[in-house]
């Protein structure tokens, strides 16, 4: 089956904004997406959490738009929207009614050209108890929540900006002031630094003439600061450990790995590997800790892609009670060793495959995808046209090529291994049985 292309212009306004429009008339929607370039990579000491913090500020209004009203216009309209914050970027996004187009773009350079106009005390205070709320619910307070954190700490060192984590320091945004935050915007948030997608039952020329319109005013900030050099060595050169005591329902064993940055086809080898490993009940994890020897409740494997040094290659398997940890963790680096020392088999990389091509072309049926992966191929590789050639990339990995990575990122001397502990013991009726379902 020929793979489908996603069509588009590639444009710049004279301020430097890119914009990409792809036509698609199937329903009558459109998605709008702008990706930053910014994220917590940017943040410097004793700044950290500004560009998170950055994605709550941007709905609490502008010159011309209420607090809250973005949102409220948007709904309104039978749209849907919002925003995220990573290491390497921020994105805000809307899909909308294809007759509100307009809307959406206006409602978007607005809040670029004149978000300052609106920042207040009052506002910042108030979104900075939000992230602190936000902090409380998905790290501090919910089981295992630091493990992502703590893994970032371990494998990047301190002088690194990965090494701290996107919702950053509570102290450093209780010590910001209306004007620190003000100069981060003003630094990062120009039209000549960020990617401008329209994806759906657009007419582009029509588009394009909004886009002139609104956006093509705002000024340009010549002076963003580059980043300095991001590399790192390829293994991180010992073995670390954490035991994390913790209110947790039940033990868990956490696994972390210096890997290839984002766009490097060895990550995409990576990639496979996280599916034979760990996708779905017929995987090597699954159907020997939990299905087979049933020591394990559940288990996961995957990469997180970053372009500035090194990604992360993680995974996890989440103890059965009366088990030992230690023979969790066993054979759970058995089967990540093994990977670097014998081939997969023919059966295991074509169902691998098989699970990504449903992944990325059900993906890519959706308009919002679509702009995303536009604005994240522009943005961060200058190559938008990835959108039509990462499928085949993944597509074309070999048996050999994720024996080769393996065996030089599934290391002793690269890994991070937190153990969590439960603070209480562990009664067997306090857990669910695990569903022995066969694999298809």
């Amino acid at each position: 089956m020929p793979i489908p292309v996603v069509r588009f212009t590639d444009e710049r306004l004279p301020n430097g904004l890119r914009y990409l429009i792809a036509e698609d008339h199937l329903a009558p929607v459109v998605a709008v997406n702008i990706w930053y370039d910014v994220g917590s990579k940017h943040e410097v000491e004793g700044k950290t959490g500004f560009a998170h913090l950055f994605e709550h500020v941007m709905f609490q209004g502008s010159r011309n738009v209420g607090k809250a009203q973005h949102i409220a216009l948007i709904q309104a309209a039978g749209g849907t929207m919002n925003g995220t914050t990573w290491l390497d970027r921020t994105n805000y996004y809307e899909t909308v009614p294809s007759h509100q187009l307009e809307l959406a773009l206006w409602l978007e350079a607005d809040r670029m050209a004149t978000l300052l106009d609106a920042l207040s005390q009052e506002n910042l205070d108030n979104q900075r108890e939000v992230v602190k709320n936000e902090k409380r619910w998905s790290y501090d307070n919910r089981p295992y929540g630091s493990w992502n954190e703590k893994l970032q700490a371990h494998l990047f060192p301190p002088s690194h900006p990965y090494h701290h984590p996107t919702i950053g320091s509570m102290a450093d945004l209780d010590a910001a002031s209306v004007e620190d935050v003000s100069e981060f915007f003003r630094t990062y948030y120009a039209p000549n630094n960020a990617v401008l997608s329209i994806v759906g039952d657009v007419e582009p020329d029509e588009a394009r003439a909004w886009v002139e319109r609104y956006f093509g005013r705002i000024p340009v900030n010549p002076s963003i600061p580059a980043l300095g050099d991001l590399g790192l060595p390829p293994l991180l050169g010992e073995e670390r450990r954490e035991t994390v005591i913790d209110k947790v329902p039940l033990p868990r064993v956490y696994f972390g790995f210096r890997s290839p940055v984002f766009g490097d086809e060895r990550l995409d080898a990576l990639d496979v590997a996280g599916q034979i490993l760990s996708g779905g009940k017929g995987s090597r994890l699954h159907r020997r800790l939990v299905r087979d020897e049933r020591i394990a409740q559940d288990v996961s494997a995957f990469s997180l892609g970053f372009v500035g040094g090194a990604s992360i290659t993680a995974g996890w398997a989440t103890v059965r009670p009366g088990v030992d940890v230690a023979r969790v963790e066993s054979a759970f680096l058995e089967e990540l060793e093994r990977l670097g020392t014998e081939a997969v088999s023919d059966d295991e990389l074509v169902r691998a495959k098989a699970l990504i091509e449903t992944d990325e072309l059900g993906a890519l049926q959706r308009v919002e995808e679509r702009a995303d992966r536009l604005s994240m191929y522009a943005l961060l590789f200058d190559d938008p046209d990835l959108i039509n050639r990462q499928l085949d990339r993944y597509l074309s990995v070999t048996a050999e090529r994720i024996r080769e990575v393996a065996a030089a990122v599934f290391r002793r001397d690269n890994r991070v291994i937190l153990t969590y502990l439960p603070d209480m013991p562990v009664a067997d009726d306090d857990v669910e049985p695990v569903d022995e379902e066969a694999a298809a």
